[in-house]
């Protein structure tokens, strides 16, 4: 596959331009009071250390922040969220969202680490500062954030021996932060730096102390890296990311030459098979215990990549991807599909793979099972699917996910929770068989009394929802007029829609792209959307698009 022709959709397009556009428009999309998150454009979710509380961060065209969700369980099943407070990021120059995670090839850059680390820390992310060209891609240090009113920036600067690596490739992301693990017991912080190694953050004694370790493959051990260490990237190979393992203790490594495994009996590399490989990923979990890897590699336009399992002292041996009726397919499924992993979530016996695709917009999760992953249909073209996401109902919108991870939702039962790229994120409390979505949307009143476009700006190639309430079954018509009152798109005609207590809005069809009813982009500028019932009852909202210039 080529990736020159890689464009980077929704939210990070033209975010100067975007910024400067809305500073002067009455339309505002920074009035968080009374909604559900930070935003709806949201990267990662990770556990908050307490039955059923998530955190979430967003990024949106101008702002990031933070939303710290409460839910709990009703009599049927379904999640219901309880209570939301968010918090945006103390400064608008440092965000959590590098902005190469749509248009970068490398796995392991185009996923947000997220790790719960006890009270200590509470949720750990990354922290990028903007380069010379106003993009987030310098990192910067992480943030860990321990509750609402501790938003914690930790700055790390970058040693100038980075300048020696012998490498063509001089992108500042080869040392950004790709993976943690934290260790409760000696108070430590591991962190994987890429090409500048791991590091480790000991909050053990009295003053907290930062050391990097690099890892030298001919010693078989880890150096301290020192200011006149020269980095040579084929005897100290990056570190791409870092896990500890729950039963033994022991810290596994991800690295560009194999797996490497840190014990009391030394370091040492404990794969055959990925001995040589770019490992980029590791993740621990389930019952049976296992551990998967993710192997990439970018070979000219192309990203050779792989997915593998260990389970005990076993080998790492591929993942079998079966059709619907159990047969193994021959051809490596995950390495034609180019994905990437984003995440892995463990639940019994079931890993959640969320992966992307590299190139495009495609996301979703695979079900891997102790024999691999199974195809759930066949499409209407004969193609097995094994993607999880839209089609199966884990997002009301086709959005982009993100993120996934599992967190204690009640005594006895375990949350699954996504983040998407525009849609919000949605929770299931069932394994994923039935999941309820959570979108940024402030109190509505019924009968169309309030209307609300969520967001309330489209950018170019995204949707707005369009947000309402009926009282009672009713035909739906809604509209959309420009600013001198011409009709330029009629979105649906006399559309059943059903009273509901929080908001009637049919997600896969009530939203505007910024299209007229010819599908051409309307021009840059604020648009009126007109909402009929067959009762009488009409509401009115507005949206601004920015137009087609950078579709």
């Amino acid at each position: 596959m080529n990736f020159s022709m890689i464009k980077t959709p929704g939210v990070f397009k033209s975010l100067a331009f975007s910024a400067s556009v809305l500073a002067g428009m009455t339309l505002s999309i920074n009035a968080y009071a009374g909604e559900t998150l930070f935003s709806n454009y949201v990267f990662a979710v990770g556990p908050a250390g307490q039955n059923g509380a998530l955190w979430a961060f967003s990024r949106d065209n101008s702002y990031s922040g933070v939303t710290l969700l409460n839910f709990r369980v009703a009599d049927k099943g379904n999640v219901v969220t309880e209570a939301t407070k968010q918090a945006q990021v103390a400064t608008d120059t440092l965000t959590a969202v590098q902005d190469g995670i749509f248009e970068d090839d490398l796995a392991e850059r185009r996923r947000i680490p997220a790790l719960y680390a006890g009270s200590k820390f509470g949720l750990v992310l990354p922290m990028f500062a903007m380069d010379k060209d106003d993009r987030y891609r310098l990192p910067a240090g992480y943030y860990t954030i321990r509750d609402l009113g501790n938003v914690i920036e930790n700055p790390i600067e970058v040693p100038s021996i980075v300048e020696d690596l012998d490498t063509l490739d001089k992108n500042p992301m080869m040392y950004a932060m790709s993976g943690y693990a934290y260790d409760s017991t000696a108070k430590r912080l591991w962190i994987a730096r890429g090409a500048l190694g791991v590091m480790v953050h000991d909050v053990s004694g009295k003053k907290s102390t930062d050391t990097t370790f690099i890892l030298d493959v001919d010693k078989k051990k880890l150096e301290v890296l020192k200011n006149n260490t020269k980095l040579d990237l084929k005897k100290n190979p990056e570190i791409f990311d870092v896990r500890l393992h729950p039963e033994t203790g022991e810290l596994w490594f991800a690295t560009a030459k194999g797996v490497w495994v840190q014990s009391s009996g030394g370091l040492k590399n404990v794969s055959d098979k990925l001995k040589d490989s770019r490992v980029t990923g590791l993740w621990m979990g389930g019952e049976p215990f296992q551990v998967i890897a993710e192997t990439a590699t970018k070979k000219g336009d192309d990203v050779v990549g792989g997915l593998w399992r260990r389970y005990g002292d076993k080998d790492f041996s591929k993942v079998n991807f079966l059709d619907t009726a159990g047969k193994v397919q021959k051809k490596d499924v995950y390495d034609e599909a180019d994905y990437t992993v984003s995440d892995v979530a463990f639940i019994g016996k079931t890993a959640f793979v969320l992966v992307r695709a590299v190139g495009g917009l495609i996301s979703g999760y695979l079900k891997l099972d102790s024999l691999g992953v199974k195809a759930w249909e066949k499409d209407e073209d004969e193609k097995l699917q094994w993607l999880y996401g839209y089609e199966t109902g884990a997002t009301d919108r086709k959005a982009t996910i993100m993120s996934m991870c599992t967190f204690p939702l009640a005594k006895n039962r375990t949350g699954l929770a996504i983040a998407t790229d525009g849609n919000g994120i949605s929770v299931s409390a069932d394994s994923g068989a039935t999941w309820n979505v959570v979108l940024n949307r402030a109190k509505l009143s019924n009968n169309l009394g309030s209307i609300r476009m969520v967001p309330s700006v489209i950018t170019p190639g995204s949707e707005s929802l369009v947000s309402y309430k009926v009282g009672k079954e009713s035909k739906i018509t809604i509209e959309v007029f420009s600013y001198d009152m011409r009709k330029v798109r009629t979105i649906v005609k006399n559309a059943v829609r059903n009273a509901d207590a929080s908001r009637s809005s049919n997600p896969k069809e009530d939203f505007w792209d910024g299209r007229d009813d010819h599908g051409k982009d309307c021009t840059m500028g604020v648009y009126y959307i007109r909402v009929k019932d067959n009762h009488g009852h009409i509401g009115w909202g507005k949206a601004m698009t920015l137009g087609g210039d950078f579709r």
